[in-house]
């Protein structure tokens, strides 16, 4: 495994964050208010009744407010992530991010608060009078011991879940994987001795929850920088690290590590060295959780043990301790019961639910990302993956069941199944499709190369692909004109790139050869085959691919999409028995869908459109979904009698014919494609469910609907995907970000049809 790299650079992530809406976080209304009746029900005089009816009965907030979906994520800022003490205000954006994390993965919604006091008491006092406004407290980002007394005494005079994500997020998921490591070595919680390095909120948080699951006292040895936590010790001391004092005669980190079964890391790199680890207990359990860097990394691990389970906190090694798994479906499943608070019985039910669901079978949408190599429950995987669709379903429960078991319920789930259900369609599980085809392209990196080399964003983006771990990246086009653009935007003009000169590269004539051979019967001399390749980078970069001095390519910043499509396909073919089309991903409302064809056919006839939808179908099944195929028209069966409804009819039958294996029904509008109370008027639609692949009659449809998406906000697209050639290629908009590059270039290296 390679050092990790950052995966940005500082320009980059200034943009993602003042480009359009400075911030992370908007607020949209969640009722109508287009007209005067509706802004008489929202405010005066119409809201007077619900502010009655909480009154009489103050648990009607949750029925007629935002209250029993609304968590505050709190801080005052001394200590964002790895940066220390920089102030309340500086924390803010950590703070939005979170509440991001909150909607995205369990339909919670945030608010950030950031509260500018060192001081305990004021700090208490500014939010224990929130308890109204909000579901739960989040609290993040505050320095220990302050965080122990802040958390303990909010939790006493508030009656909503107040929760310290850094110390008990991170205990969660790491009680996780303990309890899959230790049955895979064969140990009882009960029997086996612990070291943990750190004795700061996390530290100290991940040693209270594995006692309470069972570990004996006088099992756990806590150390921190001055060594060894021992009863006597006056040095360095607090009540809460006192209260983790051990009876031993070990002083240092050193002699606490011999002969131990689990090591826990939450200190700083390089804390441990291999001389510890192999006086370790056999088959140890070596969590080394500091970041970015590990305490000691499985590859120094692997050197001295062959028997040891790791885990890290870094996205780029198995077994990532992530607190994503855990504060977002906690939350969750404890607004959804009106929970009091969140308990020892709530963390530890959600931490047996995550080992519970990594000992499962992997669904498609995860295993899709590993081509054949499905990920299964061993020592490479203890801990699930944030982007597991089966996280929203599963976790909540454990815990709303958790807290109803332990008495911190005020509204109990009567209907576990039912609710199970709602769970499921809170979210759209594919939407984490694009990060799960990003993993998986980090872990099989490839060479794409950037035909238009001397764009600005288009080295951006070679860089950041580079950086994040997912390939290799070529630019085409003059080194001296790329490193003049590195210096003119700030960047160092000696940075390790390859890059390569179509002009004087020692590859032109074997390329011209190859180019000549494939049109010379299309009219083109020798000369016209020399002059393309020495002077246009994307015929220069095609052959490049072809030939197998490339994995992957993306172009399309300089050109227009049919005009860098035309020049693609001068060198590469179709794959046999399929056309080119483009594939848009939208991301909307909950659910992704699939829309076809985008870019290439201008009025398809009924075979094209047969043949598109084969196509989409493929995609669709390549990118983790099961395709329900909607051929789309201006009319729904038969309802109108126009030119394009009877091709889309000549399709639907040529399909029949096929008998393909994927769901597919038409002519159908969109509405009736994307609505099951609409689809409902058609008992007979062959769809099982809503479509999530569009196939569009004509490309004028599917520019026009794709581009209003795009502009008029509340979607995520991407693409169009260009499928259908035999070596993946990408084009882009014109106006493609950075982030748009990188994310095709990682697309066009995950190949969609292989």
């Amino acid at each position: 495994m390679s050092k990790k790299r950052r995966q940005f650079t500082d320009e980059e992530a200034l943009l993602f964050h003042s480009q359009g809406k400075p911030g992370k976080l908007e607020i949209n209304p969640t009722k109508p208010m287009a007209t005067q009746h509706d802004l008489s029900l929202a405010y005066s005089p119409g809201v007077a009744v619900p502010v009655r009816a909480i009154a009489e009965n103050p648990d009607a907030a949750y029925e007629y407010t935002t209250k029993g979906n609304l968590v505050a994520v709190i801080s005052n800022g001394t200590a964002i992530l790895g940066l220390g003490d920089l102030g309340a205000l500086a924390s803010k954006p950590v703070m939005e991010g979170k509440a991001v994390l909150f909607k995205r993965f369990a339909d919670v919604d945030s608010i950030d608060l950031e509260i500018d006091t060192k001081d305990v008491d004021a700090f208490i006092n500014s939010v224990r009078y929130l308890g109204p406004s909000f579901g739960g407290i989040n609290l993040e980002d505050i320095s220990a011991p302050d965080c122990f007394v802040i958390e303990s005494r909010l939790r006493e005079l508030m009656d909503i879940p107040v929760f310290h994500d850094d110390q008990h997020g991170t205990a969660i998921i790491t009680a996780a994987g303990l309890i899959n490591a230790l049955f895979l070595t064969g140990r009882d919680i009960k029997d086996i001795k612990v070291v943990v390095n750190g004795a700061g909120s996390a530290g100290i948080a991940c040693l209270e929850l594995i006692k309470a699951m069972g570990l004996p006292h006088d099992n756990a040895i806590l150390c921190d920088t001055k060594g060894v936590i021992y009863k006597g010790r006056t040095e360095g001391m607090n009540q809460w690290k006192s209260a983790h004092a051990a009876t031993t005669d070990a002083r240092t980190l050193e002699e606490a590590m011999v002969g131990c079964d689990v090591f826990l890391g939450l200190s700083a790199k390089g804390a441990i060295n291999a001389k510890m680890v192999a006086s370790m207990a056999p088959k140890p359990i070596i969590f080394a959780m500091a970041n970015p860097d590990p305490e000691i990394t499985p590859e120094e691990v692997a050197l001295v043990r062959d028997d040891a389970i790791t885990a890290t906190g870094r996205s780029d090694y198995a077994n990532q301790v992530n607190n994503v798994l855990g504060f977002p479906y906690i939350f969750r499943g404890a607004l959804d019961v009106r929970a009091s608070a969140i308990n020892e019985d709530m963390k530890i039910a959600c931490a047996e639910a995550l080992a519970k669901l990594a000992r499962e079978d992997v669904p498609d949408e995860v295993a899709a990302a590993y081509q054949g190599e499905r990920p299964r429950f061993g020592p490479q995987y203890i801990i699930p993956v944030p982007f597991d669709p089966r996280l929203i379903r599963e976790i909540p429960p454990a815990v709303a069941k958790a807290a109803m078991d332990s008495g911190v319920a005020r509204a109990p789930i009567v209907d576990m199944e039912a609710y199970k259900n709602r769970l499921s369609a809170r979210l759209n599980p594919t939407a984490g499709t694009l990060q799960v085809i990003v993993d998986k392209v980090r872990r099989d990196p490839k060479r794409v190369v950037f035909a238009e080399g001397e764009e600005e964003r288009v080295i951006r983006a070679a860089l950041a692909f580079r950086d994040a771990g997912l390939g290799h990246p070529i630019l085409v086009g003059r080194d001296e004109q790329v490193r003049e653009t590195l210096k003119q935007i700030g960047l160092d003009p000696k940075t390790d790139l390859d890059i390569r000169n179509a002009r004087t590269s020692d590859k032109v004539d074997s390329y011209t050869e190859f180019l000549y051979k494939k049109q010379q019967r299309n009219g083109y001399l020798y000369r016209d085959c020399h002059r393309l390749v020495s002077n246009d980078r994307n015929i220069f970069s095609a052959v490049m691919l072809e030939l197998g001095d490339a994995d992957a390519l993306v172009t399309g910043v300089t050109r227009t999409y049919s005009v860098a499509l035309e020049e693609v396909r001068r060198v590469i073919d179709a794959v046999d028995h399929r056309r080119p089309i483009g594939v848009t991903l939208v991301v909307a409302g909950g659910r992704t869908v699939l829309v076809a064809d985008t870019n290439v056919h201008e009025m398809p006839t009924g075979e094209e459109l047969a043949d598109i939808a084969t196509q989409a179908a493929e995609v669709a099944r390549r990118l983790g979904y099961e395709p329900r195929v909607a051929m789309l028209a201006n009319s729904s069966f038969g309802t109108h009698a126009h030119e394009r409804p009877s091709t889309v009819r000549d399709a639907v039958r040529i399909l029949d014919e096929r008998q393909v294996d994927f769901e597919y029904d038409g002519e159908m509008a969109a509405d009736v494609a994307l609505n099951r109370e609409t689809m409902a008027l058609y008992p007979f639609c062959r769809l099982s469910d809503t479509a999530n692949v569009l196939v569009m009659p004509a490309i004028h449809a599917a520019s026009i609907s794709t581009k209003l998406l795009r502009v008029l906000g509340g979607s995520t697209l991407i693409g169009p995907l260009l499928v259908g050639l035999k070596r993946p290629v990408q084009i882009v908009p014109m106006t493609a970000t950075v982030s748009d590059l990188v994310n095709m270039a990682a697309l066009a290296a995950y190949d969609l049809y292989r």
